[in-house]
């Protein structure tokens, strides 16, 4: 019968034969949630201490894949750990609004149902579309976390586009602008003319090409300094081919061996001649719209697209006997991974934060050892990108998002003071034109912020900054933040960025960056390659049809050919426990990780193995069995469990050495050795009359054996020693289940559950709440502390 929502699962029952995961990952969750295990106890200070950790906000546009799982199979792990310790132990939950990646896939919705644009609806109903798209998918990532048996405290999840944060993103612009961090300025940024809006380098990848269209905006001509043959044009100009524009000859340090040692330079089109166009004050000529359309230029070239425009250029040049030869000489282009267009640098006037300082304090932090990264082989990448960082562009041209606080005075080119709200802005501009407030018409910025700017501060956002809440005072700074190696900069740098400023604390105290999980085949896990795989499919078993997703139908299609490829039968069922081990076991610092689903196929065995010992252990002991109050184990050490003793390597953040431990332990050490010379004495036989030999067929997980009806379970037996030895098993079967249960935490409650309890309430309610065993020194020799 299935247990109600929030109700505790009946453990009185017996135990099935066999271990399901569907049965034992059933009804678990939504018990742990309502009795607020997963809350942290902040009526008091706790002499145990706090842990901290927010989570990385996934977008909210699809769902998690095996890469995601890692990071919060990892995540909770700790988590569990540090509740288990009985420290105060919260992990936040939040997701991203996801700027760019949210509108394209509602403008796809859009056009691919309605046979319309957001230019059709207007921004207001829009805006609209994306709230209604994301309460119909966006919780999503919410459902898979929890099947992962994520311990969040989910009354604190954030969104961030809740009222909360955006009040913080806000008020965080606000206070950079005014002093000075964040200004506003026209360069060149690389621009999308699908999305309309700038991007940054976390949105491409790179493939090269040639754009010979861009010489319709050439300003200069640029060779070495050193290059003998032109010499003799120092103080020159030339003619360009198709105006009549005079063009100088500058000397810059060009590469002489490059095609003819004589370079074209764009200052209005490309990066590195933007720069040699500031040195040489040359022209700046924009000859491209924000869609794309050449503008600024001759006829017949005038309103052309970009491409037919590079196929016009290159015969017009043919046509007028000025086309000389092509070579493969490929230039880097930019190509945008959500829309799939070539960017473009484009002369635009956008937002930027000044990041220079900000860059030397979080170089520094690490430099300094105030902030650890781990492992350490990452420093080279962090001072190499923060000791060279330029300014961040932070606005886009997007209707979903922080829309800028900024607002423009009508028929005056300077914008007014920010305002947290219009009638502030109106204020201030009335004080900075001298001139009454009914005569100042405000128009707010159109665009909004980057997404990175609004999870740069997300670490202090959460807790209500810039108010002064206790949530703050007591969980931030953050104890550690947790995530892939690929966002370094991308997030956690400017995390760190953001918050000495901002905060003047750092975040967190230290850094963990996992590997990266990839396929069986070494590829990264991508929805282009078609071999992103969906924890759901893994923990309850799949056929090749794609469960319903927010996929775009192309790649859905991809993903099914991936699927067909590489698990032509289908994926089993897993369960989540095997799963989250099976990462677990598999990372490690500094080395990615080949992932095969059939892997973890061996831990779901492991997990089998675990419940027939339990099973054995219950009906030897017998159901009339309760352990005595007075018990105590300390007089017998116990080596095979305090090799599983696991705290350094929770410490050190070494999983595989975690779950290298409790395997061995279970497996080879209290299975194969503990359980049954527990029970064994001279002649082979248990001390309450069991032959040995079925009690090592029933450990062996191919075969069960039933119990002889006939014999006296150990628990109830008055053979001298039985009872201390039915104490000892109790005792060491419950330890060895608190080991298991931050990596499994399911089976672990299960088998927790169905032990013989004691009669007062030294036996927790559940074993997330247990106290994580501990080794001690005890007259000169090892034991471990069994609660």
């Amino acid at each position: 019968v299935p247990t109600p929502p929030g109700e505790k699962k009946d453990v009185l029952s017996p135990l099935p034969d066999s271990y399901s995961p569907q049965y034992v990952e059933a009804a678990w969750y939504s018990w742990w949630e309502k009795q607020g295990y997963f809350k942290p106890d902040i009526s008091e200070p706790n002499p145990r201490g706090v842990f901290m950790m927010c989570i990385p906000p996934p977008n909210v546009t699809g769902s998690l894949h095996l890469g995601h799982a890692l990071t919060n199979a990892i995540q909770d792990c700790l988590t569990r750990w540090h509740r288990m310790r009985g420290e105060t132990t919260l992990w936040n939950p939040g997701c991203d609004h996801a700027g760019i990646a949210t509108q394209v896939v509602v403008e796809k919705k859009l056009m691919r149902e309605r046979g319309m644009s957001r230019h059709d609806l207007g921004r207001d109903q829009f805006i609209q579309e994306v709230w209604k798209w994301k309460n119909e998918k966006g919780d999503r990532i919410y459902h898979q976390l929890k099947k992962l048996g994520s311990s969040l405290d989910w009354d604190r999840a954030c969104f961030t586009m809740d009222p909360k944060l955006s009040n913080a993103v806000q008020e965080a612009f606000i206070r950079l602008h005014e002093d000075g961090v964040i200004y506003r300025s026209k360069r060149l940024v690389n621009w999308s003319c699908t999305l309309n809006s700038p991007i940054s380098d976390i949105e491409e990848v790179i493939v090269a090409t040639t754009r010979i269209e861009t010489m319709l905006g050439d300003s200069a001509v640029a060779v070495h300094p050193a290059d003998p043959r032109y010499q003799h044009l120092k103080g020159k100009v030339v003619l360009h081919p198709f105006c009549d524009r005079m063009m100088p000859i500058v000397f810059e340090f060009v590469d002489i061996n490059f095609g003819t040692g004589a370079v074209k330079i764009t200052p209005a089109h490309d990066h590195n001649d933007y720069e040699v166009g500031n040195r040489h004050n040359l022209a700046f000529i924009n000859i491209l719209d924000e869609n794309g359309l050449l503008i600024n230029v001759p006829a017949p070239f005038l309103g052309m697209k970009r491409f037919e425009a590079r196929k016009a250029v290159l015969q017009a040049l043919k046509d007028r006997g000025q086309f000389k030869e092509s070579k493969d000489n490929p230039m880097v282009v930019p190509v945008c991974s959500r829309s799939k267009d070539i960017v473009e640098p484009l002369l635009k006037p956008q937002w930027y934060v000044d990041c220079a300082d900000m860059g030397k304090q979080a170089a520094d932090s690490v430099r300094e050892g105030r902030l650890k990264i781990i492992p350490d082989h990452h420093h080279k990448t962090w001072f190499n990108w923060l000791d060279n960082i330029r300014d961040w562009c932070i606005s886009r041209q997007l209707w979903w998002g922080h829309r800028i606080p900024a607002y423009f005075v009508r028929s005056v080119s300077l914008s007014s003071p920010l305002g947290r709200t219009e009638e502030d802005a109106r204020d201030k501009a009335a004080k900075r034109f001298n001139v009454s407030t009914d005569k100042v018409t405000l128009r707010q910025d159109e665009d909004v912020l980057d997404t990175w700017f609004s999870s740069g501060i997300f670490p202090f956002s959460i807790f209500g900054w810039p108010n002064e809440t206790q949530d703050l005072s007591v969980f931030y700074p953050g104890s550690l933040l947790e995530t892939g190696h690929d966002i370094l900069f991308f997030w956690v740098a400017r995390m760190v960025m953001m918050g000495l400023k901002l905060t003047g604390k750092l975040p967190f105290k230290e850094v963990y960056l996992h590997a990266v999980v990839r396929d069986a085949h070494g590829r990264k896990m991508s929805k282009s390659l078609g071999n992103v795989i969906d924890p759901l499919d893994v923990i309850t078993g799949i056929s090749l049809e794609l469960q319903d997703s927010n996929l775009d139908p192309v790649e859905v299609e991809k993903a099914k050919q991936g699927q067909q490829s590489d698990y032509p039968t289908g994926i089993p069922e897993c369960g989540t426990d095997a799963l989250r081990f099976a990462l677990c076991a598999y990372t490690s610092q500094g080395r990615d990780i080949d992932m095969d689903v059939n892997r973890i196929l061996g831990y779901r065995n492991f997990c089998n193995k675990l419940w027939n010992a339990v099973k054995f252990a219950m009906r030897t002991l017998g159901g009339n069995f309760v352990p005595s109050e007075k018990a105590q184990v300390r007089d017998l050490s116990i080596q095979c469990v305090l090799t599983a003793v696991s705290c350094p390597w929770f410490q050190a953040y070494d999983f595989p050495a975690i779950t290298t431990a409790i395997y061995n332990f279970w497996l080879y050490e209290l299975c194969d050795i503990y359980l049954v010379s527990l029970f064994v004495c001279e002649g082979g036989v248990c001390v309450c009359g069991i032959n040995i030999l079925p009690l090592l067929n029933f450990l062996l997980p191919t075969s069960i054996h039933p119990f002889s009806t006939s014999l006296t379970p150990l628990g109830e037996c008055e053979a001298s020693g039985s009872q201390s030895q039915a104490v000892v098993c109790r005792q060491t079967l419950f330890t060895g289940l608190c080991l298991l249960a931050p990596i499994m935490p399911f089976v672990g409650e299960e088998l927790y559950q169905r032990l013989p309890r004691r009669r007062s309430q030294d036996d927790h309610a559940s074993i997330h709440v247990m106290p994580y065993p501990e080794t001690e020194r005890f007259e000169g020799r090892n034991f471990i502390l069994i609660h």
